[in-house]
């Protein structure tokens, strides 16, 4: 007979990751994969991805869908570049894959999913809403040096800074790391939003 509380383990983990966890988590806690597929069987979890399993009962997330994909790509991933401006809700652009920046040593290989393997700090990365994020002034820069057009820039600038999200200083630092094409975009963007940049743009 399976334990009663061994379920019980997997809620700490699962409720900081909207219902979800992966088995090497459970796995973790003391809950091996034949008792994860005795849970599943008995509709106690939801299998949603190799790896990946739901707690049936927890509330749903509105962001369900990242948590499954930074849990596929592993513990090191982070939501990044425009699904990391669509969480910020900093653009009209929909996001054609979820993006989410791994170590250069992760598998490339993840359907559905757009892995970018970019070098990120500590300081780069935060949490939204249990997610592991990069920064607002991170991400602006990653998707103005991946090739988002002005326009879209200029516009996640502009919301960014009005609501208080970013500092115009943090956004150039954060695009000077990249390049100086992507410094040059930044700056044409706060000043195209109204915004004074710190630097010169010449």
């Amino acid at each position: 007979m399976i334990p009663l509380d061994t379920l019980d383990r997997l809620y700490p983990i699962a409720e900081a990751q909207a219902g979800y966890f992966t088995t090497a988590q459970a796995e973790a806690a003391g809950v091996d994969r034949p008792r994860l597929s005795r849970f599943a069987t008995s509709g106690r979890l939801q299998r949603v991805k190799h790896g990946v399993y739901r707690l049936t009962h927890f509330p749903r997330s509105r962001h369900e869908d990242l948590f499954i994909a930074w849990l596929e790509a592993g513990p090191e991933a982070v939501i990044s570049h425009d699904s990391a401006l669509a969480l910020y809700d900093l653009s009209d652009a929909l996001p054609a894959a979820i993006h989410v920046t791994v170590p250069r040593t992760a598998s490339r290989r993840r359907h559905g999913l757009r892995l970018h393997t970019n070098q990120i700090d500590k300081d780069e990365i935060t949490r939204f809403e249990g997610l592991p994020v990069t920064t607002v002034a991170r991400t602006i820069a990653d998707v103005a040096s991946a090739g988002l057009s002005e326009e879209l820039v200029t516009q996640a600038v502009r919301e960014a800074v009005t609501q208080g999200l970013v500092l115009p200083e943090q956004l150039e630092l954060a695009a000077a790391r990249r390049s100086q094409r992507v410094a040059q975009l930044v700056r044409r963007a706060l000043a195209n939003a109204g915004q004074q940049p710190v630097r010169s743009l010449a």
